[in-house]
């Protein structure tokens, strides 16, 4: 029953097995004495680009490995750094941003035959191909990991005005836009008519309307009183 069981699995990653690329290694140099290491130094890169939707190692760019490979009972340990130049955009402003990515790696990639392999799923741990480690999706995992979810040029960048989008950083401090609420400003409207409509001419403080004859008020009054 156990030796089915170990059957299976071991087809499966067979049949799932890597083609050879750069981020593969050949461990049967290294044997399975455990206890017994080697290093790596190489240089690699990736046909896709490498991280999260704003920040990420280019695709075509370089990508330098530096690694430890040390033989355990249950497969071959990888240790190291990941080293690279990143390119994004700024979260708030949209502006380029740069930056220099170096990034530790632990991995286990267990032997066919391990116990690890015989008692963990599939997807919870990588496996030893053709005497080989593929070492690229550890490293897509590990670069993601480590950039920022929402990069930042600087990390007191004013962001984009929510009206008209420029970058705040270049608008100034007297950028402002005169917002009503749309719920006003058709009775904003209005009232401006009104008040057009209203103003009319008017008389200097102090004097009485003339009528068309040139006399005043007064003048009428007074003539009424005499008669």
């Amino acid at each position: 029953m156990s030796d089915n069981r170990h059957d299976k699995r071991a087809t499966s990653a067979r049949g799932s097995s890597t083609a050879g690329g750069p981020f593969v290694v050949d461990v049967r140099p290294l044997g399975r004495r455990p206890g017994s290491m080697t290093e790596i130094h190489r240089t690699v890169t990736s046909d896709d680009r490498v991280g999260l939707d704003l920040v990420s190692i280019p695709a075509g760019s370089p990508i330098d490995l530096d690694l430890r490979l040390e033989a355990v009972s249950e497969g071959v340990l990888v240790t190291g750094t990941v080293a690279a130049e990143t390119v994004g955009q700024c979260s708030r402003c949209l502006e380029p941003v740069t930056g220099a990515l170096n990034v530790f790696l632990t991995e286990l990639f267990a032997y066919p035959d391990s116990e690890t392999v015989n008692t963990t799923d599939d997807d919870e741990v990588h496996r030893l191909e053709d005497n080989a480690v593929d070492l690229e999706q550890p490293v897509i995992d590990a670069v993601g990991l480590d950039l920022p979810m929402v990069p930042l040029c600087r990390d007191d960048c004013p962001g984009l005005c929510s009206e008209c989008g420029v970058r705040l950083e270049i608008a100034g401090p007297d950028h402002h836009h005169d917002i009503i609420d749309p719920r006003w400003a058709a009775l904003a409207g209005m009232v401006s008519a009104d008040d057009g409509a209203d103003a009319g001419p008017t008389t200097p403080s102090g004097d009485e309307p003339v009528d068309e004859g040139g006399d005043s008020s007064s003048e009428r009054r007074e003539d009424n009183h005499l008669r």
